[in-house]
């Protein structure tokens, strides 16, 4: 009788397991696809985005639809898969579309303007930081493929919460 008890115990506690190893993993599942392919959090640092963003650094929110659905525009802060070291995400403002013909002030230049045509299937990106940005002036136009999200909110430090560059 005693062995009948303890094995209908360990079926029990192993049931109780198995279902609370689902829920994790369904949580899991759902925060992945959350992550990728609605919303994530990201880490934004440096001297590029003075003074829209902060240089010891913000997170911010990116949504991952807008670009899948081609609604990104001129000035919306983008994140972006560097194109100079690809395990590197950079966040920049979109300032041409494909078709569009940009004049840039390249600081490292002295005092010349250049002009640039963006082709099918890219944008220029700049940091709002012209003299500390390292964006589309130094590697030219940004293949929209790389395009990891776009920001929308604003989330630290607390004082600084909203859309950012508002």
């Amino acid at each position: 009788m005693k062995v009948v008890s303890y094995i209908a115990q360990w079926r029990g506690i192993v049931k109780e397991a198995m279902n609370r190893t689902a829920i994790a993993v369904k949580f899991l599942c759902c925060l992945h696809i959350t992550d990728n392919y609605f919303c994530s959090p990201v880490h934004i640092y440096g001297p590029s985005m003075l003074p829209t963003l902060n240089m010891v650094g913000d997170i911010v929110l990116a949504e991952h639809l807008s670009q899948r659905l081609g609604k990104v525009r001129h000035g919306d802060l983008v994140v972006v898969r560097s194109p100079s070291d690809p395990k590197k995400s950079i966040t920049k403002r979109i300032m041409g579309m494909e078709g569009d013909t940009v004049t840039y002030f390249d600081p490292m230049l002295g005092d010349a303007t250049r002009v640039a045509v963006v082709p099918k299937g890219h944008v220029w990106i700049q940091g709002d930081n012209i003299f500390a940005s390292l964006d589309s002036r130094h590697f030219g136009p940004v293949p929209y493929g790389l395009i990891q999200g776009k920001v929308f909110f604003r989330v630290w430090p607390l004082d600084c919460i909203g859309v950012p560059g508002q």
